[in-house]
Formats: C-alpha cells, sequence, structure tokens
C-alpha cells in the first residue's frame, strides 16, 4: 500500500504523520497550576528577543519525534486540489525544441564557402583583388604597376586590408549562418552558471585562435585579428616607435580582448550572473537583526508571540514525549485558533492545556485516532490523499506528477463518483473520504453520516459514534423517519421525498399534504407522531376509521379538524394518492423492522439526523440488503432527504457537515437534485457513489452533473455516461498544425529531367509541404476517450472550491 511516507512509524526522513498503533496512552497527568491572581494583574510575559533560536526537536544526531517531524514539514501554496505535504512544486516545463534541418545546412553552407574564399584569398587568386587598395593607398607605397610592396608602408597596408577582409568574411558567415541562433538554441535550455561557464570556454577558445602564442602547446597560425590593428596603429603613429610605449600597447590589447569577448558575455549573460552572486552575496553578509527568526510550528510560535512560553513548552514536551498524534495536533490548533479570535478565549485555551495536557479537548467519546488507517492524511490542512496526477500531455504542468487531496474546501461543493466500485483493483474514494471526515471528527472540524451495505468500505464500527443497523436486533441506534421534527408539515415532506420522490406521476407536494392531513392530527391526539405501521393504517383507512380520529382532536385543534375532515372526502376517490403511498411503506412495515422506525414500545433509541448539525458525530448507517433492496432506496432518499434539511438549518455552524452515499442509486430525486447547491453556503456537502449514471432518472444526468461541484470518472463507464461528463467538462482552444504535401509541376526541361531522375533515384515524387497552423475547439475528455482511454486503476477528476476555484479534467492514478 503507497502510503507516500505520512503516517508511518518509522521514517528515516522524520515526515510521517505519528499514528500509534493503537490509541494514545494515557496523558501524563499534570499538577494544577498554583491559583493566580486575576490575569489583569499579572503583567505579561514579555516574548523573548527574535534573535534566540527556539530549542531543538531533538538531540543533535538524534531523530525528531514522528509528531514533531509532521508538524514541521512543509506545505506549500499550491493550486486546488494539490496535496501540498511536502509538495515539490515542479520546474517550468522545457519546450522539446529542435533544431531545424534547414539551420543546419545555413550553417554549413555559408562555412565552407567562407573557407574556399579564404583560402583562394590568402593565395591570390580572387580576380582584382589588389586593385581596391592601390586604389586607396599612395602610389609611392607600391613599384609601378604592381601590387608589391616598396617598404615598410605597404606591407602594413596590406596586412590592415587582409584584416578587414578576413572580418567582414567572418561577419557575413556568421550572420547567414545564424551562428546566434545556433549558440541561443544550445544555450536556451541551460541553468545560468552552467550557460556562462560553456559560453567562457568557447571565449577561452576564440583566445587562442587570436593569440595562440600565448597558450602553451598551442602552434597554430594567428588569424588575421590582432596583427591587422597593429598594423593600422603603426601607419596612423608614423612607424615602428609608437608601439614603444607599453600604454598603448596595452589598451589596444585590451580593446582587442573586449571585442573577442563581447558577443561570449552577451550570450552566456555574464553581467547578470555577476550582479546576481554579488547581491546574493550582500544579502548573507547583510545583518539580520530586522528579520523575524522562522519558528516551526511544533514551537507553537502563537503562544510564543502571546507569551504563553510556559504553554508553548508543555505542548512541546507532549509532541516530542510521543504523547501527541496528528489529531491532537489538529484539534488544539483549531482551538487555538478560536481563542485567538474569541474574547478571553486564550486565557481560557491556557487554563485547558495545562490542565489536560495533550489530552485537551477530546471527542466526547474519548477516541483520538482510529482503529486502522487505508489512507494518506493531512489533519493540519485536512487534506485526503486520493491518488496522483499521471505525468501525461492532458494534466496541465503543475499538476503533473502531484499528489490530488480532497478537503472540506472542495467536498463543501459535493461530490460525484461514477464507475463500478473496485475499477483496477481500487475502491472508489469514498471510503477515503469517509476516513478522512471520520479522522476530522475527532478533532471537532467535521460530522459525518456514512449511509452503505455492509459491503461499503467504510471501516469498522469502532470508528463511528453511532450506528444504527434498520433490520438487525443487535443495532443500539434507531432511525427517526421525522428527523426529530415538530412540524408536521415539515415531517410530511420529508417523509414524502422519500416515499414518492422518485414517482414520475406523483407529485411531491400532493404526497406531503395526504401526509400532513394525517400525521398532524394523530400527534395532536397521541403527543407524537404515527409509527409505520400505524402511519400505514391511516394511508388505507376509509372515512369511518378516520372520523373516530376526528372525533379525538381536542376542541382547540381547529386546524387539525379541517386538515382531517379533508383528508376524509379524499380517501376513496380516484385521485387518493394514500394507497401509493400505504404500498411504499409497506416496504419498511415488515418483520424485518418490526422494532424500528419509531415502533410503538421498541426498545432501539431513536437517532435524529439533525443532531449532526450540532455535534461533531460520526455516525453509520447499514442499509438492508438480501430481500430489502427496495427498502434499502427508499431509506437512502428518506436519509438524504432529512440531510438536506438538516444541513441548511443554520449558517453559524463551526463544523463541516458530510453525507457519503456509497451508492446513491434510486435515491436522487428532482427536489433533492435542487437541494445539493444549496448547501454551499452551510458549511456542507455530499458525496454520492453510482455505478452508472442509468441509475439516475435520464432528466436528472444534466442537473445533477451541473449541481456537484466535484466530478470524478472511474475507467470502465460506458460511453453512455462519458457523455455526460464531457458536456459538462465542456471544450478547449488547442492548437493545431497540419501539413500538406503538394507535387512540384516543373515547366523547363532540364527541371522537368532532374525531377524524374530524383524521383527514379528516391521513388518519391518532388514536393513541397504547406504547413497550417490553427486554433480549433475540442473536447477536453471525449466520451469515447472516457471509455476507453482510462487506463485500470485511474480516473479522471475534476474539482471545485467554495470559492470558485477550480481545476481542469486530470487524469489521476488511484494506486498512488
Amino acid at each position: 500500500m503507497e502510503t507516500d511516507g505520512t503516517y508511518e512509524s518509522r521514517d528515516t526522513r522524520g515526515g510521517g504523520v505519528p499514528r500509534p498503533a493503537g490509541p494514545p496512552p494515557p496523558a501524563r497527568p499534570h499538577p494544577a497550576p498554583p491559583p493566580t491572581p486575576p490575569a489583569h494583574s499579572v503583567p505579561p510575559v514579555p516574548p523573548a528577543p527574535p534573535t534566540v533560536p527556539p530549542r531543538p526537536a531533538a538531540a543533535p544526531g538524534a531523530a525528531a519525534a514522528p509528531a514533531v517531524a509532521w508538524l514541521d514539514a512543509p506545505r506549500p501554496e499550491a493550486p486546488p486540489g494539490v496535496w501540498r505535504f511536502r509538495h515539490v512544486p515542479p520546474s517550468p516545463p522545457r519546450e522539446a525544441r529542435r533544431l531545424p534541418p534547414v539551420t543546419v545546412a545555413g550553417l554549413l553552407i555559408p562555412l565552407a564557402v567562407g573557407l574556399l574564399l579564404w583560402s583562394a584569398w590568402r593565395r591570390g587568386a580572387v580576380p582584382y583583388q589588389s586593385v581596391p587598395l592601390i586604389a586607396f593607398t599612395p602610389a609611392d607605397w607600391w613599384f609601378a604597376g604592381t601590387a608589391s610592396p616598396r617598404d615598410w608602408h605597404g606591407e602594413e597596408a596590406r596586412a590592415v586590408y587582409d584584416g578587414v577582409f578576413f572580418a567582414v568574411l567572418l561577419y557575413a558567415i556568421a550572420r547567414l549562418g545564424a551562428w546566434a541562433e545556433l549558440a541561443r538554441h544550445l544555450l536556451a535550455d541551460r541553468r545560468p552558471s552552467a550557460r556562462a561557464g560553456i559560453t567562457a570556454g568557447a571565449a577561452l577558445i576564440a583566445l587562442t585562435l587570436v593569440w595562440p602564442r600565448a597558450f602553451p602547446g598551442v602552434g597554430w597560425e594567428a588569424l588575421p585579428i590582432a596583427g591587422p590593428v597593429f598594423s593600422l596603429v603603426t601607419l596612423i603613429g608614423g612607424g615602428y616607435d609608437v608601439l614603444t610605449s607599453p600604454v598603448l600597447v596595452y589598451t589596444v590589447y585590451a580593446l582587442i580582448g573586449a571585442v573577442v569577448l563581447w558577443p561570449f558575455a552577451r550570450l552566456g549573460a555574464w553581467p547578470a550572473l555577476v550582479r546576481e552572486r554579488l547581491r546574493s552575496r550582500a544579502d548573507t553578509t547583510a545583518p539580520q537583526r530586522d528579520q523575524a527568526v522562522l519558528v516551526p510550528l511544533s514551537q507553537w510560535p502563537e503562544l510564543r508571540a502571546a507569551g504563553e512560553w510556559r504553554t508553548a513548552d508543555l505542548l512541546f514536551a507532549e509532541l516530542a514525549a510521543g504523547r501527541m498524534n496528528d489529531v491532537d495536533c489538529a484539534r488544539i490548533r483549531r482551538n487555538l485558533e478560536r481563542g485567538r479570535t474569541d474574547a478571553g478565549g486564550l486565557a481560557s485555551f491556557v487554563d485547558t492545556v495545562l490542565r489536560q495536557g495533550a489530552a485537551a479537548w477530546t471527542h466526547p467519546s474519548g477516541d483520538r485516532d482510529l482503529p486502522a488507517r487505508a489512507a494518506a492524511h493531512d489533519l493540519l490542512l485536512g487534506q485526503v490523499r486520493i491518488g496522483r496526477c499521471a505525468a501525461e500531455e492532458r494534466n496541465p504542468a503543475a499538476y503533473r506528477g502531484a499528489g490530488l487531496a480532497l478537503d472540506p474546501s472542495a467536498l463543501g461543493t459535493s461530490l460525484l463518483v461514477v464507475g463500478p466500485s473496485g475499477t483496477g483493483g481500487t475502491g472508489r474514494p469514498t471510503g477515503r473520504v469517509v476516513e478522512s471526515l471520520t479522522l476530522q471528527a475527532l478533532t471537532g472540524a467535521c460530522a459525518v453520516v456514512a449511509v452503505g451495505t455492509a459491503e461499503a468500505p467504510f471501516g469498522p464500527d469502532a470508528a463511528y459514534d453511532v450506528v444504527i443497523r434498520p433490520g438487525d436486533p443487535s443495532s443500539p441506534y434507531d432511525l427517526d423517519p421525522y428527523a426529530g421534527l415538530t412540524d408536521p408539515d415539515e415531517a410530511a415532506a420529508l417523509l414524502a421525498e422519500g416515499l414518492a420522490g422518485d414517482i414520475e406521476n406523483v407529485d411531491a407536494r400532493r404526497a406531503a399534504t395526504v401526509l400532513a392531513q394525517l400525521v398532524g392530527p394523530y400527534r395532536a391526539v397521541h403527543g407524537r407522531f404515527p409509527s409505520v405501521p400505524v402511519l400505514r393504517e391511516l394511508l388505507e383507512a376509509g372515512p369511518e376509521a378516520l372520523t373516530a380520529l376526528l372525533d379525538r382532536l381536542p376542541a382547540d385543534a381547529a386546524a387539525m379538524r379541517r386538515e382531517l375532515e379533508a383528508r376524509i372526502r379524499q380517501a376513496g376517490t380516484a385521485a387518493d394518492a394514500g394507497p401509493l403511498l400505504a404500498d411504499r411503506l409497506s416496504l419498511l412495515d415488515r418483520p424485518a423492522f418490526a422494532e424500528f422506525f419509531g415502533a410503538d414500545g421498541g426498545a432501539v433509541r431513536p437517532f435524529s439526523l439533525k443532531s449532526v448539525a450540532h455535534h461533531p458525530l460520526r455516525v453509520r448507517i447499514e442499509l438492508p440488503e438480501h430481500g430489502h433492496e427496495e427498502a434499502s432506496r427508499l431509506l437512502a432518499r428518506l436519509i438524504l432527504a432529512q440531510f438536506l434539511t438538516a444541513a441548511r438549518a443554520g449558517t453559524s455552524r463551526a463544523h463541516f457537515v458530510s453525507l457519503v452515499l456509497d451508492d446513491a442509486t434510486g435515491a436522487l430525486t428532482p427536489g433533492t437534485v435542487r437541494s445539493l447547491q444549496r448547501l454551499r453556503p452551510h458549511h456542507a456537502g455530499v458525496v454520492l457513489g453510482l455505478r452508472t449514471l442509468g441509475e439516475v432518472p435520464e432528466p436528472l444526468h444534466g442537473p445533477l452533473l451541473g449541481a456537484v461541484g466535484c466530478r470524478v470518472a472511474l475507467s470502465g463507464i460506458s460511453t453512455w455516461d462519458g457523455r455526460g461528463f464531457a458536456e459538462t467538462w465542456g471544450k478547449e482552444w488547442v492548437e493545431t498544425t497540419e501539413v500538406a504535401h503538394h507535387t512540384v509541376f516543373a515547366d523547363q526541361p532540364m527541371t522537368r529531367f532532374i525531377h524524374a531522375l530524383r524521383k527514379k533515384i528516391t521513388g518519391k515524387a518532388v514536393t513541397t509541404d504547406a504547413v497550417t497552423t490553427r486554433k480549433v475547439e475540442r473536447e477536453r475528455w471525449s466520451a469515447s476517450e472516457l471509455a476507453h482511454s482510462v487506463p485500470p486503476g485511474h480516473a479522471v477528476v475534476s474539482l471545485s472550491t467554495i470559492t470558485g476555484a477550480h481545476t481542469p479534467p486530470l487524469l489521476v492514478d488511484l494506486h498512488n
């Protein structure tokens, strides 16, 4: 199992999440602090100077505690969805550039022509080679009618003339051969230091060609660069005596060296590199007194900045001794942030930590970890790793090779997972999400309701506070079908959504009205809502039986009397929805469920889903199977409707609330789909799992994909499912290049002969290439690609956050 070094207890790098094998040992008892005078009478402890380093996490040479290493691990800023624990941002992508063959030919042809021309020049084989020289120099420098020098003037003029020709020839070869373009191509992907080193080596070779005698072991002849310059100086100075001045000679040498080195310095960016080195040296030598010392998180810098050194030292000692794990760190840091924002909260925080240590604010269940973990978690950020983005061209460069994670900011937009479970040897991400939410519930940051069969990957029952198994006599809790509501209309609306929400020809509002006309008067008479068998009898009852209930209504219940009288008039008519609702309700009125759903005299404690909106509970509801599939779907609809109502009750909730449906087949109705998007401002979200979109009515495919912010298409989905995802993810502009080959038809006889000969030799006709580059719209992932191109064990994932950030569809390896 790939854990990415996130929670192993033995980590040579010191970066594992500190998860003990069992529950954490009891915290060391801390003596109660001596009574202190009120806080306002005690002067605050001044913080230590910023130049004092914090206490090291371990002795030199010793490995730091796992919790310390995990807490101090870097978590750099990253795009949404990236696993930030020790994330290393990728370097900018390098363009795979290849030097075109035309450029290589353009380099070699001018060089060969230049070498031939220079060889002919030196042998005097160029026609009219000396005419410009004789025309622009005095006649007494040459013998009459010849280009032979009469004295030293002619010799030096000849040297200058050869140097000028060489310089012009060299410039022409470099320009026609695109030497600068070739050099930039070769140096483009080099680091600044490597680029400077390569150009420095090339500059050294150039200097050996200019002054070969200055380098031992070099025996070739010098290029006509330095010699012509000194010849020009001699001609201008009127003789060789001018070269006896050391100042002039060394100045000329310096100028020649600068001219030779300037092209290499420009290609190698030497000035920029020198400035960067000087700046870095100045930064390292400058005093750092004004800069704050970065204190690792394990030293609790917020407490030290507030002067609470004793509390910070206590928490650090708990960390170093291994009495704190990642759950404790996240829980205490959560309460620290809350205490810093509330008036007087910091003093209460300090008092609690000094009394309880690492066990402060422990979850009401007493658990400080799960019995077992199967995924990598970073509770400091609330992330759970679900896979690794594939390093392929479809994924953006910032995501290639990076881990992909989910957190409450993404789950707050709701998540839809479509695909066969267990595809490629991996389960759906729903199991990892549930494990993450149960861990965050132990920190007080989350409440979770996990709904599925016994085979759902939700972990053991010991990881939950409330376990509900309808139909199992050993179930410790019962599900309240009325969600703990007292308003008959609200309770009837939820019950109608579960009973008739998936029936196309029955209006849910009409069904809710029928139920409200019965449960309201029944509550007015008995003080509680009817159980499932009683409600079924009321729905099937005729006017005579309902009249008996009407006679028992109190005199002051005029509104309920009108409701029940309307029901009596509708009973038995063709438009009566009561028999249909009773037929649906009969799925729960079975002997297996005799002690459940608010049964009269039932010994199982009822549980209401509205409790998760007030407490960080971990709830597991195990739906019945083996002959009760329709009842399971009805319960799933009812639970989803109850959760959506409970989650939207109030906006001041501090913890995140989530419902996970491992199999949402038959659970989605038009009403619940409309309610999904309303969860975002209420700090709540829903995770839905489907084997195929066909398990949802076709009119709901588009609204469902649009209502959720996070979508996962597992490998193995059909093209029909892929079409919905492809339409949701839309299209993008891509640049395409088309190359067309056109046959060349020659007009001249000689050209036709050459083309025919070339075709005879190569077997191909002479053609020209027409390259067309344009931008076109293309689907990010087509339906066919989603169905046939996603490897086993992979998925295409797109994420959104409640702040509006989103990711493009990413190909993710779920094994990592």
